[in-house]
């Protein structure tokens, strides 16, 4: 299980939310820029948020980082090589990546190397994501050269200062011990007192489940708070950064939180969660 699970499983949950937190509205427009050029939508967007958490801690070199989602997907959470079970073309995938990665650190040079990296890392991470059949190895590897161009085309609307932190920058992180509440839980970014999550859909528009995985990843850092980052830090802000449209969307979080409800509402989540947990 995870957050996204628990709230798309659930309508009990998605109505708890509702009611409590109303949904702000998108009053910006914004043109798609960058059409997808494949049907590889999903891949496409998890190697964009590796592209994009590579170009961030380049931009901010102090940047909080964690292992790879996709390396815990091969090795866990301990570094073990579960060489019994994947491939060992899935270890050398992962060690080129790393190669490519501290290269594009030092160089800061997007070759057609680390695009093709992120794009088997965005594989690899399926692994960790869901259960896949057989037929999935052989694929795993294997990348569409026009999915290199479409990668080049969304990191090319990036706009540094958006993404250049004043004091804190944690990428990938995770939610201490409130991450277990849901069987795990990791947003993309935090970047000073904002936490962001990448979108790259062509579709300009923050949907009911995109704001309550916000609001879902807020109430998590109520209760645990995110590594990487003093406890004492405060995050005032929510945002979704839509690649496609090289636009982040904000929205302040006192316009929708009650401050004066939220501690029933976080006592009603945990509960609510373990009660799924115990039975997952």
């Amino acid at each position: 299980m995870s957050l996204t699970s628990f709230l798309k499983k659930n309508a009990d949950v998605r109505q708890r939310f509702k009611v409590e937190f109303q949904m702000p509205s998108l009053d910006i427009t914004r043109e798609l820029a960058a059409p997808p050029l494949t049907e590889n939508y999903s891949m496409v967007g998890t190697a964009f948020d590796y592209l994009l958490r590579f170009y961030i801690e380049r931009l901010n070199p102090k940047a909080v980082t964690r292992k790879w989602v996709a390396e815990e997907a091969l090795f866990g959470d301990e570094g073990l090589d579960d060489v019994l079970f994947y491939p060992r073309k899935f270890k050398d995938l992962v060690a080129k990546a790393n190669v490519d990665y501290n290269r594009y650190l030092l160089n800061g040079v997007m070759c057609s190397s680390l695009l093709r990296s992120v794009l088997c890392l965005a594989q690899l991470e399926v692994f960790y994501r869901r259960d896949v059949d057989d037929s999935y190895f052989a694929k795993v590897g294997k990348v569409d050269r026009k999915d290199f161009q479409d990668l080049r085309r969304l990191i090319s609307l990036v706009q540094s200062k958006v993404f250049r932190a004043k004091k804190a920058c944690v990428l990938n992180p995770t939610f201490g011990r409130a991450s277990e509440l849901v069987g795990g839980a990791d947003c993309d970014l935090v970047i000073d007192d904002t936490l962001i999550e990448i979108k790259t859909t062509k579709h300009f528009e923050v949907k009911r489940e995109y704001f309550d995985q916000l609001v879902g990843y807020y109430t998590l850092f109520k209760i645990g708070g995110i590594k990487g980052l003093p406890k004492a830090h405060s995050i005032k802000r929510l945002g979704i950064y839509f690649s496609r449209h090289g636009c982040l969307w904000l929205v302040k979080i006192g316009g929708f939180v009650k401050r004066n409800q939220f501690s029933k509402f976080i006592a009603w989540f945990k509960k609510r969660a373990k009660e799924e947990f115990l039975f997952a």
